[in-house]
């Protein structure tokens, strides 16, 4: 099930519109990292009107956060984190051209119905693969919050990243399209 489609951020609503439930893509260029903490503070600076640390049209956010280095690593390893814990803060960024997210688990209705409103998509990583997914990790660096140590926002350039449409555009649902495939057998 799925295609495999190969992404480069920053993305347009033209790229988004191609990517459908069940897809697979292998993202290359710029992912940006937050969790909750992040998102809490992200939303602070919104509530304030001031700008936040980096420009969220048309880039990703994966939610990580990564274990520290080994001698010789860019970066430990950098599985995904439960994405539900981001729901509050999701639909606003999206409003602010935020075209995707990557995470692990199912996104409340709300983020759903955001993402069809803003043309962005929500993908899983697969988690597990922490190890496997550092390695598709060329270069991390600090942009905001180093204070909050692995939940610090970071610019990662990675080749190859894999990670599976879970929500698409039009409001589909991986999760469910399983279940009731699996329902029908």
């Amino acid at each position: 099930m799925g295609n495999l489609i190969k992404i480069t951020p920053p993305l347009t609503d033209k790229d988004v519109e191609k990517l459908k439930a069940g897809d697979k893509v292998l993202i290359t260029g710029v992912l940006y990292t937050a969790r909750d903490a992040a998102h809490k503070r992200l939303s602070e600076l919104l509530d304030k009107g001031e700008k936040l640390p980096f420009d969220v049209k048309g880039q990703l956010i994966y939610y990580v956060g990564p274990t520290p280095p080994k001698p010789g690593q860019i970066i430990g390893s950098a599985g995904p984190t439960t994405s539900g814990r981001m729901d509050a803060y999701t639909p606003r960024l999206l409003e602010l051209g935020l075209k995707g997210t990557i995470g692990k688990g199912q996104r409340s209705q709300n983020v759903i119905e955001a993402m069809k409103k803003n043309k962005a998509v929500y993908l899983a990583a697969v988690g597990g693969a922490a190890a496997l997914i550092a390695k598709t990790i060329k270069k991390v660096e600090i942009i905001a919050y180093e204070d909050l140590g692995p939940e610090a926002i970071r610019r990662l350039e990675v080749v190859d990243f894999p990670a599976i449409v879970v929500n698409d555009m039009q409001g589909n649902d991986l999760f469910k399209i399983g279940v009731e495939k699996y329902r029908r057998l």
